[in-house]
């Protein structure tokens, strides 16, 4: 979870004057890591500030943002020390500094001298490059590192790597751009062997060696990409994120690589049990710039982290190259949802670019795409004895034609513009664990070819895709992919020439004309928005102007964004050459933080956009809509107050009985509430009806069109029984307990519930006064909850599993949650997961 203002104090303040000093500190088993983290030490006086700091963009910047102040001082203050009066205000809150233990090796720099040893590196990187891998180890790893330390600074020696460095005003984004639109004439095409391996390791430990796998090939490979799915199977990796196998199976990487060359880790990306680790060959790795990884999960709620994909993305010469290892839906009828997953990550990973005012980067936003992973697609429509005779008579031409995944990107459902090479392995999903018998145990799977390697971009040849049989550690086999890309280089002197060439031209264009644009349009109307159901129209903005220009939605006056948060632009800035066009996506989304204002009638769908060009004049967009209430966000008072379905009853009516539910004003005679939301009960009870022995209830996600088939069927009474599958139903049920405005244990009761959750029978009394629909709420969902763990032995829920997932949605906190808080609130709510002879059975708590 990221980590926002309100986690961090003001802890130590130190200024950059003369006294000021920079010193970074690693220990020798470091060195080889190229794209590790990075640590300094901060001086100033006899204070010292160790910090570690992240490999990337971020720091970078941060680093790039010192060095200017630092010598901004020298310029400004040559004679005399500055006084940084601004500090008084702070100095009654400083702790003091806090003096680290010194490093062994560390050297004191200052930020001026880092600037000059830079330029001095960047003479030699040329003679490095040629250095045979031969050369003593010691060498090897001081030339890594300086690397890295260059790679850490805005200060890039590589030609190549100057695109990439952040560029401030009109004439810079201009000459950056013409720079992209003649790039054939200053790059030339070097091919380079890439390795992708897959492995769904079925949360085993390793338990032999994985040379016959990554050493696979004659000759080393110049980079490793190697994707793991299921590291870790128990419910502490799940809950969270931590896992004692990631360095056992990063080890047996290690010792698993061509062992004809030497490689250096660049990045290593986990999300639970889906690991990406990135490795290149020692004498290249100075070309790599601008690494960043991102995960997202697509499990339940969209959230969780069992199922999802994590990618790296990076520069290598003059080509942008992402990664990404995902692990899909299982089950051979959710090809639908693996389609859905595979369009969830390219929509959601987004990596932050070097210059902070261009918008982040997407995955399909680069040269080269490689795509790993545990897929999940299935063979279909063939019983299982007629796929393993075709197996036998390798006859895997007729079984690809029953391939979920062929056929879902023939009819360019996903994967458009990928491409896989030709299948001629028999499928590496299910065996039996240690063996290379097919799965003998009851549910005897259809074989299946899950796991897959895709490449997307051009100059890319397959040089071999295989399975490895002889690994015999899980219930799947690994795959690999070799593959010889093709990859721009940077002719250094065609390079000095192009530039010098742009310059001199837009010199002699540049004038004082005021850019202008020409838009679309400018009045746009979304018509039914609904709960979580996205809507996008285009306005297409056209450069009519005799100059470039740059672009930027801005805030109006005492607001805090340029848009409302149910909105956004994407872009939402950018640059425009003369005549260019750019199609900016409007995209309104109503999640669980703007619902329930809207539910409420307290905020409408309006707002107006101002497009700033920079010198030229605003533009401003008109944006209206009309959307559905739901009870998705509204609070269980309102929903309790409703005799029919939301979208059945007039407006100003749910308005009403919403301000009449806050305030408490309600006449206990004329408007009697239900005991519980209808819409809660029809989940529920349809959940306890035909899910009390659903394997993996609550951890595998739902289909997101059953879920608004769900919403609608709730939120109009269309339906007298919940579409959909039971999966969907309970992904339906959380959502609806995520999206309450005030959680089902109201705010006011949170600290009497941290305070006492280890007195079960304090627990009991607190919710019994609670407001009467919440202790309701409370008291059924339990009751459901014993239910379901009766039935254990099919449905493989335990408390361990239900506790976090509904002690999360059932306390929320009024402010950020912290780890001792959550371990309370778990506490807290596994009292009410053991029935007791004063808990009322399910059936008695229906609404009336």
């Amino acid at each position: 979870m990221a980590i926002t203002g309100d986690d961090v104090t003001l802890d130590e303040i130190i200024p950059i004057s003369y006294d000021f000093s920079v010193v970074e500190v690693s220990s020798p088993d470091e060195l080889a890591v190229v794209g590790a983290d990075t640590r300094v030490r901060v001086t100033f006086f006899e204070e010292e500030l160790e910090l570690k700091l992240p490999f990337g963009s971020h720091t970078r910047l941060f680093l790039s943002e010192v060095n200017r102040a630092w010598s901004d001082v020298c310029e400004q203050y040559p004679k005399q020390e500055p006084k940084f009066d601004w500090l008084t205000k702070y100095r009654k809150v400083s702790k003091g500094a806090r003096s680290l233990r010194k490093s062994i090796g560390a050297t004191n720099i200052k930020m001026s001298q880092i600037k000059k040893s830079e330029r001095s590196n960047s003479k030699k990187e040329d003679e490095r490059s040629r250095d045979s891998v031969h050369e003593s180890q010691e060498r090897v790893k001081g030339e890594v590192r300086d690397d890295l330390i260059r790679n850490s600074q805005h200060i890039l020696s590589n030609k190549d790597q100057m695109l990439g460095m952040p560029q401030f005003g009109l004439r810079d984004n201009l000459i950056k751009c013409e720079l992209l639109k003649n790039e054939d004439a200053y790059t030339y095409i070097q091919n380079y062997s890439f390795f992708l391996g897959t492995y769904n390791v079925n949360g085993q430990n390793p338990k032999e060696s994985l040379s016959p796998w990554l050493a696979s090939s004659a000759t080393p490979p110049d980079f490793y990409l190697v994707g793991f799915q299921e590291l870790d199977l128990s419910k502490e990796a799940f809950l969270f994120n931590d896992t004692p196998k990631e360095p056992e199976w990063m080890s047996a990487v290690c010792k698993g690589l061509h062992p004809d060359a030497k490689y250096a880790l660049v990045k290593l990306v986990r999300l639970v049990g889906i690991m990406l680790l990135f490795y290149v060959k020692i004498d290249i790795a100075a070309h790599i710039s601008e690494v960043e990884a991102e995960t997202v999960g697509t499990g339940v709620m969209g959230r969780m982290g069992n199922k999802g994909a994590v990618a790296i993305r990076f520069q290598f010469h003059n080509s942008d190259i992402c990664v990404v290892n995902s692990h899909l839906a299982a089950h051979t009828d959710e090809f639908e949802r693996r389609n859905q997953d595979f369009k969830d990550i390219c929509r959601r990973i987004q990596f932050r670019q070097d210059d902070p005012t261009l918008p982040p980067l997407t995955i399909m936003k680069h040269d080269v795409v490689l795509w790993l992973g545990d897929l999940n697609y299935r063979i279909s429509e063939l019983e299982v004895d007629h796929v393993k005779d075709l197996i036998a008579k390798k006859d895997f031409e007729t079984l690809c034609n029953h391939d979920q995944l062929k056929r879902q990107m023939d009819e360019e459902v996903v994967f458009v513009g990928f491409t896989e090479g030709e299948i001629d392995f028999q499928p590496t999903y299910k065996y039996d664990t240690g063996s290379d018998q097919w799965d003998t145990s009851e549910k005897c799977r259809v074989p299946a070819w899950c796991d897959r390697i895709l490449w997307r971009g051009k100059s890319i040849k397959q040089l071999n895709y295989q399975s490895h049989m002889t690994l015999k550690t899980s219930d799947h086999k690994p795959v690999s992919s070799l593959l010889e890309i093709g990859i721009k280089v940077v002719n250094e002197e065609s390079y000095k020439r192009t530039f010098e060439e742009i310059v001199r031209r837009i010199d002699r264009l540049e004038n004082d004309c005021i850019p202008s644009v020409s838009l679309s349009q400018r009045e746009f109307h979304f018509q039914d928005v609904k709960f979580m159901q996205h809507q996008a129209q285009t306005v297409t903005v056209h450069n009519d102007g005799q100059v470039p220009c740059q672009f930027e939605f801005i805030q109006k006056l005492d607001e805090p964004a340029y848009c409302k948060p149910w909105l956004t632009a994407n872009p939402s800035k950018g640059f425009l050459a003369q005549g260019a066009s750019v199609d900016i996506d409007l995209e309104v989304f109503v999640n669980r933080s703007t619902a329930p204002e809207l539910n409420s009638g307290q905020q409408q769908l309006e707002d107006i956009l101002v497009l700033h060009l920079e010198r030229g004049k605003d533009y401003f967009i008109s944006i209206t809509g009309s959307y559905l209430p739901s009870c998705f966000g509204s609070s269980l008072s309102t929903l309790c107050m409703l005799r029919e379905p939301i979208q059945e009853m007039p407006l100003e009516t749910v308005r009403e009985l919403s301000l009449k539910s806050n305030s408490n004003a309600s006449n206990p005679e004329t408007d009697k509430p239900q005991e519980i939301p209808k819409e809660l009960w029809m989940m529920v009870d349809h959940l306890f009806r035909y899910a009390k022995k659903q394997e993996d209830l609550f951890q595998q996600p739902g289909l997101r069109t059953e879920f608004e088939e769900i919403r609608d069927c709730l939120d109009t009474g269309s339906l007298d029984t919940l579409p959909g599958s039971n999966h969907s139903v309970a992904e339906a049920l959380l959502l609806f307990l995520d999206a309450l405005p005030e959680p089902v244990v109201p705010f006011s009761f949170y600290p009497q519930c941290l305070d006492c959750c280890s007195d079960s029978s304090q627990c009991r009394q607190i919710i019994s006064t609670l407001p009467q629909c919440h202790k309701n709420v409370f008291n059924y969902l339990t009751a459901f909850l014993q239910e379901l763990l009766k039935h254990s032995a099919h449905n493989r829920l335990d408390a361990t599993i239900l506790g976090p997932i509904f002690a999360g949605l059932l306390f929320r906190s009024p402010t950020k949650q912290d780890p001792t808080e959550k371990r309370k609130v778990k506490e807290f709510f596994q009292h009410f997961l053991v029935q007791t002879p004063s808990d009322r059975d399910i059936h008695d708590k229906l609404p009336e």
